[in-house]
């Protein structure tokens, strides 16, 4: 059901217009450090598991830097299309990730979408260890009642987001925006 998404050009598209604003909204601050005016330096990604045929801007990731020239200090926005420095697209880690919490054996998953099975069972473990372990997920998780649990992420998660398949993952995606850019990044 979630696999949809994955093929679905409309949902990249729309993520790509997210990030978009969000990056406008980055730029329209100052540098932290300093306070001087931030320019645009983007930097390319050659994000997997994104449908063949979208332009090049679904492979750059917006970033700015400050224009002082004794500063220089980048400032990163968050993004709903990449996963801190993870290759793969996001959607792509929660719906593979959600698909092997399902049941789905490993070796079939890697089959069907490309994914060494290492990398499946890294964000396996990224799900289950370094996020639930985060300061970030000991305050976000206090939001939900009953717990989520945390067994079963991404599922559990995706399921507390009601409406359609394509808002579940909006949601989800948006849920974790405070981690995916800048310092944020280094939960990954």
């Amino acid at each position: 059901m979630y696999r949809t998404l994955l093929a679905d050009a409309s949902f990249h598209e729309l993520l790509l217009a997210f990030d978009r604003d969000l990056a406008a909204r980055t730029r329209a601050g100052r540098c932290p450090r300093c306070g001087g005016v931030l320019h645009a330096a983007p930097f390319w990604r050659k994000p997997r598991g994104v449908p063949a045929g979208l332009d090049e801007g679904h492979a750059q990731r917006f970033s700015f830097c400050c224009a002082a020239r004794e500063c220089r200090k980048r400032k990163t926005p968050s993004s709903l299309r990449f996963l801190g420095a993870k290759v793969y697209a996001g959607v792509m880690v929660v719906v593979v990730s959600a698909m092997r919490q399902g049941g789905k054996p490993t070796r079939q998953l890697a089959a069907l979408l490309g994914v060494s099975r290492r990398t499946i069972a890294r964000w396996r473990d990224w799900w289950r260890a370094a996020l639930t372990a985060s300061s970030f997920w000991r305050v976000a998780a206090a939001a939900f009642m009953p717990p989520v649990d945390e067994a079963a992420l991404p599922g559990a998660l995706l399921e507390r987001f009601t409406s359609t398949v394509a808002d579940q993952m909006l949601g989800l995606l948006r849920f974790l925006l405070p981690i995916t850019g800048g310092r944020a990044v280094q939960v990954f």
